[in-house]
């Protein structure tokens, strides 16, 4: 226990955005092994970094219906989250895929605020590619993916339009009280998880910038079984956040939504007609469609 806490305040004094992210260096492998098309990219950020990502076309012949930027998780790197978005190809979806400063084969080391130029590379990325225009596009963010793009969003404002969709997967509403649940899990910090947790930062959360995404509509998935992120979060996040929005519960353990083909189906229904998708509801049923419309369609020709 001694350790820890000598550990945490040494980060705590040398940056304790630190403790969010937990990157891996170099790739395991490559989407070649999942018998996908990739190219590599290569991103500067407006600090000179240069980011390292994966670009995945859609299937030969496939219809292109958007793109999609995938923001992962804090541990790992790419080769670790390509479970969140190598089924989008084959359903008319080309991604892009990014590792942050210190992740993969990237350069830098992770660090708040840094990181979100890393994001803001992604998007000027996708401002420049051809096979990008007209097409629309969807922000994939899973665990701290999520809650760094909710937080760059309401800082960039300019941002929100281009959106057809933002997805959410098992994002934390607050770092702090998921390092305090993390913290409550062992005996051996069960005592100190307040005082400890006070060490995470807390101020680019996504709890506090959510609710300025108002011209965004949202699908918040989260797992009842979450052993990481607990399904508070996900109810928070959608209790602060503008309509249009879906909470959509899921089972399974964190961030493995798309595992499951439901969830899967789920999405590509919800990307049919975002709009029109609002509240806690089976995605399997027809949109919210306004009572005008409704009215309309059913009177009598």
């Amino acid at each position: 226990m001694r350790t820890l806490g000598i550990l945490c305040l040494l980060l705590t004094l040398s940056g304790c955005s630190s403790l969010l992210f937990y990157p891996e260096r170099g790739l395991p492998f490559t989407p070649e092994r999942a018998k996908l098309d990739y190219r590599d990219v290569t991103l500067t950020t407006a600090d000179g970094v240069r980011l390292h990502g994966w670009w995945l076309p859609v299937k030969q012949g496939v219809e292109v219906k958007g793109t999609v930027l995938h923001l992962h998780g804090n541990g790992g790197n790419l080769a670790w989250h390509l479970g969140g978005s190598w089924w989008l190809p084959e359903q008319g979806y080309q991604v892009l895929m990014v590792d942050y400063r210190g992740y993969g084969l990237s350069e830098g080391e992770p660090s708040l605020p840094a990181i979100y130029q890393d994001i803001d590379a992604a998007f000027k990325w996708l401002d420049q590619a051809p096979q990008v225009q007209g097409k629309p596009l969807v922000l994939l963010g899973q665990s701290l993916g999520g809650a760094l793009a909710v937080h760059y969003l309401a800082d960039h404002p300019e941002r929100q339009p281009q959106l057809k969709a933002l997805v959410l997967d098992g994002v934390p509403a607050s770092y702090r009280d998921v390092g305090r649940f993390a913290l409550s899990t062992s005996w051996l910090t069960w005592a100190l998880q307040v005082p400890l947790s006070w060490l995470v930062p807390d101020g680019d959360s996504a709890i506090g910038s959510v609710a300025q995404l108002k011209g965004v509509p949202k699908l918040i998935y989260h797992s009842l079984d979450d052993p990481i992120v607990p399904l508070s979060n996900g109810i928070r996040l959608y209790q602060a956040a503008p309509p249009p929005r879906v909470l959509q519960l899921t089972r399974g353990g964190h961030v493995q939504t798309f595992a499951d083909p439901v969830w899967r189906t789920v999405m590509l229904r919800y990307l049919d007609d975002p709009r029109h998708f609002d509240g806690l509801r089976r995605l399997g049923e027809i949109p919210n469609y306004p009572k005008s419309s409704v009215e309309s369609s059913e009177s009598p020709q």
